[in-house]
């Protein structure tokens, strides 16, 4: 049985990494019959049928993230932009690669996202925010949890630079596991 959405065409397409997960926005316009359909993580979200208006805004949730379509006709065509919290989807991806650090470890064998905000100091293991606590050590702070049963810290230490600040990196037991380079591409788009 095939899907009732697939005979439609997607005409933009985002994905995002966010703490919680990476996440996909599907949209689709009729461009005659006005309809818009909103799928995110391939869940239909919104469906508005047919309407008289061809261009507007559609606001939806991505996680806890509100976010909004802008529909803008230029000439016979459209464009369609995607902001996330009030931001042009660029700026906030600028924001969340300030405010988040991502690693990717891999621990017996299965592959792992953690990710730290670093302004709440909340961590997030494969979309789950955990209950950890940091305790002050040497130089900073640790902050341990568990993956897959090894033990995990994230330590934050100050650079002794003012404009660097302060440097967070998570240990596996005595090996640091490098930055993820995933952010670099949190916000890609289609259309």
């Amino acid at each position: 049985m095939s899907n009732e959405l697939d005979k439609y065409d997607d005409v933009a397409q985002w994905d995002l990494n966010l703490p919680d997960g990476k996440h996909a926005v599907r949209f689709q316009h009729g461009t005659t019959s006005g309809r818009r359909v909103i799928l995110v993580d391939g869940k239909e979200i919104r469906n508005t049928g047919w309407q008289f208006k061809l261009v507007g805004r559609e606001s939806f949730m991505i996680g806890n993230y509100r976010a909004c379509i802008i529909i803008e006709a230029n000439g016979l065509n459209y464009t369609y932009t995607l902001e996330v919290d009030g931001k042009s989807l660029k700026r906030f991806v600028e924001n969340r690669q300030k405010a988040c650090r991502t690693w990717t470890p891999h621990v017996n064998g299965n592959p792992h996202r953690v990710v730290l905000e670093k302004d709440s100091l909340n961590v997030w293991l494969d979309g789950e925010k955990l209950d950890v606590v940091s305790e002050f050590a040497d130089n900073g702070t640790e902050t341990c949890f568990l993956i897959d049963g090894s033990q995990a810290v994230i330590r934050a230490v100050t650079s002794g630079k003012r404009r660097e600040g302060i440097i967070y990196s998570l240990f596996l037991g005595d090996m640091q596991i490098p930055d993820a380079t995933e952010d670099s591409e949190m916000g890609k788009a289609s259309s």
